[in-house]
């Protein structure tokens, strides 16, 4: 089972189980980062059930959201939650369907750790950003032994899980296209990275 058959199985369910308990401890701090930004339009990147849009929205309605996810059934969900003024897409985070410098911010809650190329990724976040932009992950952590452990685990993962990384290679992977990266621990399980776009590519 990959990444999206786990999540649409788990779609109508994710709000209130504890599928999605992880991401939802995260929201807050999602929305206190973005409490200190100003934007105007924002990307929730394998947004789900769209559930952090609604409550983003929620305190802001002057806001223009966009959501992601490979999940036909996630992306169903969210659109009974969200106004049509939220623009939802199924799609693949290595393949954004906007063009160049587009975002004022762009969140991923809770699923950085299910990307198998994690580059392309952030290679792509890079192109849709717009300069000055700012890229939010919240995502899973672990100290180095259960890092080790669950790592190891999740090569036979039937979830779609990855790789849970550690502060130097959420680092070192950011760093491939932005200067500025600020890396935080939340918890034992659970970690904050921001990076601004202050650069062009290639200059």
């Amino acid at each position: 089972m990959n990444s999206r058959e786990t999540f649409d199985r788990q779609a109508n369910s994710y709000d209130h189980d504890i599928k999605g308990r992880h991401a939802r401890r995260m929201y807050q701090v999602v929305l206190n980062t973005l409490n200190n930004i100003s934007y105007s339009n924002f990307l929730d990147l394998g947004c789900g059930t769209g559930e952090l849009i609604k409550i983003i929205l929620e305190n802001d309605n002057t806001k223009k959201g966009f959501g992601i996810d490979l999940s036909s059934k996630m992306i169903e969900v969210a659109k009974k939650k969200l106004p049509e003024s939220v623009s939802l897409m199924i799609g693949d985070s290595e393949n954004l369907p906007y063009p160049n410098q587009y975002f004022d911010v762009i969140y991923c809650n809770d699923s950085f750790h299910h990307y198998p190329s994690p580059e392309n990724v952030i290679k792509e976040v890079f192109r849709v950003l717009k300069q000055g932009g700012t890229f939010i992950i919240c995502d899973c952590w672990q100290p180095y032994l259960g890092r080790v452990i669950m790592n190891t685990y999740m090569k036979y993962s039937k979830e779609g899980d990855v790789r849970i990384y550690s502060q130097k290679e959420l680092e070192n992977l950011l760093h491939i296209e932005f200067e500025t990266v600020i890396w935080k621990k939340l918890s034992n399980t659970s970690c904050l990275c921001i990076a601004k776009k202050s650069r062009r590519r290639n200059e």
